[in-house]
């Protein structure tokens, strides 16, 4: 098999929540601990610092990854879902992993897992720690796919965990109260190793007290109310120079300090890091610039808590004419979203190429119990296209909703 039959094998042959949704996720970490011992533990041969949350998993973990590549060590970075190239997932020193590396894994390897039907992920994860070891990293910054507890990312020991947020998600796994999603994503904490916590609510910190008591973790809450005067002093001194600008990232550069710190990382390294991070580790999709007349700009915000910052971003945006390009997938809150989007939007409603999509005639009429209106288009090139062509040099384009819906728009582009 070639690359790409190799990458249409992985989807097909397991399954993916990326594509399919409920029916790709596996609860528990059996498969996960069978390939781990297949392998040999080879996340046992070099450092790890694990990140998870509802929001900001990806920003905080590219950054860090990038803060720690600067002191000039060997890093990996492991982070889903991709954008546009399933590579993206598994990168050292923001080299993402070669094609060969993947076809060899899965040529080798099928015989192996194929009788165990992991889910998409788990094998993943698998290729990825084995990757790390193979590559002698000295360090890898690792995010969990969906939850904490029972993700197959939590057979490591990390040097720091750190949760950036709890907002509703993946209700049908994690739970339906904020305090269950926290005890999900808790789930990291381990016995002595210290935690940091973005952000909490009331009903989340004392989830968090207890598990870290209980394991014995040092707690460190990195949000405004909470943390020190030197970390809010920093936060304001290099927040101007933080190459990611979304009004969300103050919130991920406290969580990302913090954690810096406690890795003692320096600053001239925390500086380049944050001025280069998208450079040293192929980010993109975080309020990202597309084009400047018209302004374009795409964002993977997909869920209630990430709507709360880019509604309010996009609003503040001056422009003569705003246009939203938008699409959902169907296990996120629809409503609460079209609740926070701007009234003077003209809209160019769509969907992403996933089963998981929601219908754009859906997303429409959805839109138009909000008092929302637009044209429907089956794609998002199309979408894309019609609002350019719509498009004044004074307006302003934003296309997003779903990780999905910028996948699909960078890949047209050809990022």
């Amino acid at each position: 098999m070639n690359y790409k039959q190799t990458v249409k094998y992985l989807y097909s042959v397991v399954p993916s929540f990326q594509k399919v949704g409920t029916a790709g996720y596996k609860e528990g970490l059996s498969n996960t601990l069978a390939l781990d011992e297949h392998f040999g533990h080879p996340h046992r041969s070099f450092k790890t610092i694990h990140v998870a949350g509802t929001n900001g998993k990806g920003s905080c973990s590219h950054t860090l990854a990038a803060m720690l590549q600067a002191t000039g060590l060997k890093v990996g970075l492991y982070t889903s879902p991709h954008l546009v190239d399933f590579r993206e997932r598994i990168r050292v020193n923001g080299k993402c992993i070669s094609k060969k590396r993947v076809i060899e894994f899965v040529r080798d390897e099928r015989d192996f897992f194929e009788p165990l039907s992991p889910s998409f992920f788990e094998l993943t994860t698998a290729l990825a720690f084995k990757y790390f070891a193979e590559k002698k990293v000295d360090i890898a910054v690792v995010e969990v796919g969906l939850g904490g507890r029972l993700d197959c990312t939590n057979v490591i020991t990390p040097e720091v965990s750190v949760i950036t947020n709890i907002s509703f998600d993946h209700t049908q796994f994690l739970g339906n109260t904020l305090a269950e999603i926290a005890g999900e994503k808790a789930g990291i904490i381990k016995h002595g190793v210290p935690v940091v916590i973005g952000e909490t609510t009331p009903e989340t910190k004392p989830v968090f007290e207890q598990i870290a008591a209980e394991r014995h973790a040092p707690i460190h809450f990195a949000e405004k109310a909470l943390c020190d005067a030197e970390i809010s002093s920093a936060v304001k001194r290099l927040l101007p120079h933080f190459e990611l600008k979304g009004n969300y990232q103050e919130n991920n550069l406290h969580t990302i300090l913090t954690t810096a710190r406690l890795l003692n990382i320096p600053e001239k390294a925390i500086l380049k890091g944050l001025e280069n991070v998208c450079e040293m580790t192929g980010l993109m999709g975080r309020w990202q610039t597309l084009q400047k007349h018209p302004l374009v700009i795409c964002d993977t915000g997909h869920n209630v808590g990430g709507w709360q910052y880019v509604s309010k971003q996009i609003a503040a945006q001056p422009c003569k004419q705003l246009r939203l390009v938008f699409g959902m997938v169907d296990d996120k809150d629809i409503d609460t979203v079209m609740g926070m989007l701007p009234q003077d939007a003209v809209y160019y409603w769509t969907q992403a190429s996933t089963k998981r999509a929601i219908p754009s005639e859906k997303v429409q009429e959805k839109g138009k119990t909000h008092g929302l209106s637009g044209n429907v288009f089956y794609n998002v090139k199309d979408a894309y296209e019609a609002a350019l062509k719509d498009s004044d040099k004074a307006d302003f384009v934003f296309v997003g909703g779903s990780s999905y819906i910028v996948s699909d728009l960078l890949e047209y582009l050809n990022f």
